[in-house]
């Protein structure tokens, strides 16, 4: 599971790396609030652990920009400050839960592993679009009433492009989340398994919903 965390303090930074690394995450680490931004936007992440007091772009900035967005992933705010205005301010603002520096990394894999469960179990159980239907925990995938068999990467596809409906998602995006590696330019393994997925989603039917917008990559809508 891949975490970010968007901290400009280096001590905390190893500490919340190896912390959750030990743990089973996988964590990117921004030191700065804009190229945090970004990455939060871009990219997919589980959870979030944001910082109040970034350069650039701070924390409660960040998360504001973020949640017009994105109200869906979990954030969990750290400040140096034990103020109850701060964190109302952070959680009000859209945050999960807020820490106050210094803590035990034992506490925050607490957290992040309590959260993680919470929106979970708010988490829609079906992604749909148009008469387009999954269901992920299920591993069933139906058009129009009708069963579409895929195989496991195929699904994984079209779950990542349903759960960003409407966003243009890159080759490199792609393949790292569904296939877990570093983008070759002079691989196809996308466009392929992008053909097959059509030829079982939309081929079948009128209505298209799968589309690639040339030079950018591809979207569901």
């Amino acid at each position: 599971m891949k975490l970010l965390a968007i901290e400009d303090d280096e001590k905390t930074q190893e500490l919340v790396r190896r912390g959750l690394g030990d743990s089973g995450f996988v964590v990117d680490v921004i030191r700065n609030g804009i190229d945090g931004l970004v990455a939060a936007q871009t990219q997919v992440y589980s959870l979030i652990v944001l910082d109040t007091v970034l350069p650039e772009l701070d924390g409660f900035e960040l998360l504001a920009k973020f949640r017009k967005v994105d109200r869906q992933t979990p954030v969990i705010m750290l400040s140096t400050r034990d103020s109850a205005e701060l964190r109302v301010r952070g959680l009000t603002g859209g945050a999960d839960d807020f820490m106050t520096r210094p803590f035990a990394i034992s506490e925050l894999v607490a957290r992040v592993k309590a959260v993680l469960k919470r929106s979970a179990s708010v988490a829609p159980d079906t992604l749909e679009v148009e008469d387009l239907s999954m269901d992920p925990k299920r591993f069933q995938v139906t058009r129009g009433g009708a069963v579409v068999e895929l195989t496991s990467k195929e699904f994984l596809l079209l779950e990542l492009l349903l759960r960003h409906r409407g966003e243009v998602l890159t080759r490199s995006f792609i393949a790292e989340r569904v296939w877990d590696m570093d983008f070759d330019a002079d691989s196809n393994i996308v466009e392929v398994n992008i053909r097959r997925l059509r030829q079982k989603i939309d081929d079948p039917h009128d209505r298209k919903l799968i589309y690639t917008v040339r030079g950018r990559g591809y979207v569901v809508r």
